[in-house]
Parts: C-alpha cells; structure tokens; sequence
C-alpha cells in the first residue's frame, strides 16, 4: 500500500494512495499509523481524499484504531471522507463513532483544539 506522509509541528498527515483499502491492506495502514504513537508528533489526520471504496472490515479496523490513539492521549481525525466510503460506514452503523472532518484544514483545526484540551486537562494548577 501506498501512503503519502506529511509531518506538520502538531500532527502527521497520512493519505493512502490507493482508491480501494482492503481487509488485508488494514493491517499496513494501521501499522503505519501505530508507528507515530511513538513519536514526538503523534497526532494523525487521515485522509481518505483518494480512497473511493473499502471492504466491509475496514470500517471497523479504523474505529479501533481511532480508540488507540485516543487512549494514547493523541488525536486521529479522518478527513475527506468520499460518499462511497461513507455509505460502508453509515451501513455497519459506525459513521457517528469516527472523528472526521469534510476537509484536511478543519481536522487541523480539531487536532490543535484536542491539543489544547490536553494541555488543560493535564494541567495540575486548578483554581476552586
């Protein structure tokens, strides 16, 4: 499988080349994306502007690992998501679980506000 990466300050865009991902391509994608968990900018917007059809077992795959990521204390925001793509989605039900946006700047956007949500969150100074 074929990805364009992009490392911005805050997030990682990555852009799958292919029209289709397959059940066996998921593996790939999420190991590609697993990868930057570890990394300084862990924060991931995933752009489906390319992608036109995937199987029935990938909407699934990317729920989960959208949760990895949230669990890791990064953000994973899905964005140009094609009516095809998410026809696959809305029909397992699982459209309303996924973090997406209709484009890449608005998933920017969402990923520096998480950030921000974070910072505040993590913070340890609370004024009662």
């Amino acid at each position: 499988m074929r990805f364009k990466i992009d490392t911005k300050e805050k997030f990682t865009v990555i852009q799958p080349l292919e029209s289709l991902i397959s059940a066996n391509m998921t593996a790939e994608l999420k190991n590609v994306c697993l990868g930057f968990l570890g990394k300084d900018v862990k924060n991931i917007i995933l752009n489906f502007e390319k992608v036109d059809t995937i199987e029935v077992d990938v909407p699934q795959a990317i729920v989960e690992l959208q949760q990895d990521f949230y669990i890791a204390s990064a953000s994973f925001v899905i964005c140009n998501i094609q009516p095809t793509v998410i026809k696959i989605f809305e029909e397992q039900d699982l459209y309303h679980l996924i973090n997406q946006t209709p484009s890449e700047s608005e998933a920017w956007d969402i990923v520096q506000m998480e950030e921000i949500e974070r910072e505040l969150l993590d913070g340890d100074d609370f004024n009662f």
